[in-house]
C-alpha cells in the first residue's frame, strides 16, 4: 500500500561500514530542495525507513544483501544522496561531504530545543 502523502526517492546512504541503496519516502508537502534534509533533521524520528534496500559492506566487499524493508539509525548515517545525484565514489569531494555532514549532525545532536 502506498501512502498518498509521500514521494519515493531512490537514495544512496553511506555509513562507516556500509553503502545502502534503496528508496526512502518523503513528504509531498516539503520544499523540493529540502526533502531529504527535512527527513534527516526530524527530531521525532531516529530511524529512516528504506525499502527495496541493497547493502554492500564497504570494507569487506562480498555480495550485496537485499531487504524489502530496512531501518537505518540516523546517528550512523554519514551521507545521503538522491541516486540521481550520485556521480562519485570515494573521492576527496565525497570525503569532504561526509565530514561536513557528520559535523552538522553532531551540532544538531548537541542543540536542545
Amino acid at each position: 500500500m502506498t501512502n498518498i502523502d509521500t514521494t519515493p526517492i531512490e537514495v544512496l546512504i553511506l555509513t562507516i561500514d556500509h553503502e545502502i541503496k534503496g528508496t526512502v519516502h518523503v513528504s509531498k508537502y516539503t520544499n523540493t530542495n529540502r526533502e531529504l534534509t527535512d527527513l534527516l533533521n526530524d527530531r521525532e524520528k531516529r530511524f529512516i525507513a528504506v525499502t527495496d534496500a541493497e547493502i554492500i559492506n564497504r570494507k569487506n566487499g562480498g555480495p550485496p544483501r537485499k531487504y524489502h524493508f530496512l531501518e537505518v539509525h540516523i546517528d550512523y548515517i554519514l551521507m545521503v544522496h538522491p541516486s540521481a545525484q550520485v556521480l562519485f565514489r570515494e573521492t576527496s569531494r565525497a570525503q569532504e561531504d561526509i565530514a561536513r555532514f557528520k559535523e552538522l549532525r553532531e551540532k544538531l545532536n548537541k542543540t536542545k530545543f
